[in-house]
C-alpha cells in the first residue's frame, strides 16, 4: 500500500471520521487555515487514483468514501515505519519510545499485559 502525503492523510482522517462526504463537507472539517475548495477536490481525486477513495455520483457532484479502512492503513504504515527507522524490529521501536517518553516499568508491564490479553 502506498504511503499518504500529509495533505492526503489529513483528508483521509476526515473521510474515516465522516464515512462519506462531499468535498464541501471535507473542507468544513479541516483546520484553519483552510485550503481552497479546488485544492481539496484535487487531493480527493488523487486519493481516488491511488485506490484509497471511491465515490457515488449525485448529479454533477460526487460523494466520496474510503476504500481502505483506517486500521488497514495504520498497520501498513507502521510496518513500513518500523522497517525504515528500526530495521524491522518492533522491540527496538518500543525500546526507543520507552526511553524517549520516559515510560515507567509499571507502564511497560501494563503494555505487555494488554498485548498478552489480545493474543488470548
Amino acid at each position: 500500500m502506498k504511503e499518504l502525503t500529509k495533505a492526503e492523510e489529513e483528508i483521509m482522517q476526515v473521510l474515516w471520521e465522516l464515512d462519506s462526504a462531499f468535498v464541501k463537507d471535507i473542507l468544513k472539517e479541516l483546520p484553519k487555515p483552510k485550503p481552497a475548495y479546488n485544492t481539496v477536490s484535487t487531493i480527493v481525486r488523487i486519493l481516488q487514483q491511488k485506490g484509497f477513495v471511491g465515490y457515488e455520483a449525485h448529479g454533477q457532484s460526487h460523494k466520496y468514501h474510503p476504500l481502505i479502512t483506517k486500521d488497514a492503513y495504520t498497520k501498513s504504515f507502521m510496518k513500513g515505519f518500523v522497517k525504515k527507522y528500526f530495521r524491522g524490529s518492533y522491540q527496538q521501536m518500543v525500546s526507543f519510545f520507552a526511553k524517549e517518553d520516559h515510560l515507567s516499568l509499571n507502564e511497560l508491564e501494563e503494555l505487555v499485559r494488554k498485548l498478552k490479553s489480545k493474543d488470548s
